[in-house]
């Protein structure tokens, strides 16, 4: 009989290590195999826990945006004004776990993966709607033309991380994609 919490150890382990395993290969192309082995299970309670590679891909794609919802809610907090709701929300972007080689790797797989899969284009959806309307709240009180420069802001986010996969540039300069983002938005503002 299973110790109580295992099956939640294991789901864990075999999220993270698709993300590892996504950001090692840098695509697709990793098996559910490779997966298991990384999460120290074997192949078949990884297809009991998630049916296919692609159910994992979201798995880990949840539980990547469920640390980027928790941290935005943290840095936005502490927010005073709305060019400090901007900064946080930028920081969030590029912060802690977020802009890492292996979380790229994973949002480049997503992004393509949302182009032929609902349930992943239906998630994708949510982010990028729930990021331009943290985005048009802060900037509300700044400008009248919230909604087109929160658009911008967002597609130079998702552009920065895509550049990133795509690019040999070494790991990921958070402090420079966040100041990327506040120049635009200072510019945009101006």
């Amino acid at each position: 009989m299973p110790r109580t919490g295992m099956m939640a150890i294991r789901k864990d382990a075999l999220v993270n290590a698709t993300i590892s395993e996504i950001g090692r290969k840098g695509s697709h192309d990793v098996t559910v195999g490779q997966i298991a082995k990384a999460a120290g299970v074997s192949s078949a309670l990884a297809h009991h826990y998630f049916g296919s590679k692609d159910d994992l891909l979201l798995a880990a794609m949840r539980a990547i945006l469920a640390e980027f919802g928790a941290e935005a809610r943290l840095q936005l907090a502490g927010a005073l004004t709305p060019k400090d709701r901007l900064a946080a929300i930028a920081r969030t972007s590029f912060g802690g776990r977020n802009f890492n080689p292996e979380v790229v790797s994973a949002w480049l797989t997503f992004y393509v993966m949302a182009q032929r899969d609902t349930q992943a284009a239906r998630l994708l959806r949510v982010y990028q709607q729930r990021l331009v309307s943290n985005l048009t709240h802060a900037l509300r009180p700044l400008t009248a033309d919230a909604p087109r420069i929160a658009q911008t802001a967002a597609a130079l986010i998702d552009g920065l991380y895509i550049r990133h996969a795509l690019a040999d540039a070494g790991p990921p300069n958070a402090e420079e994609a966040v100041l990327r983002v506040m120049d635009y938005l200072e510019v945009a503002l101006a």
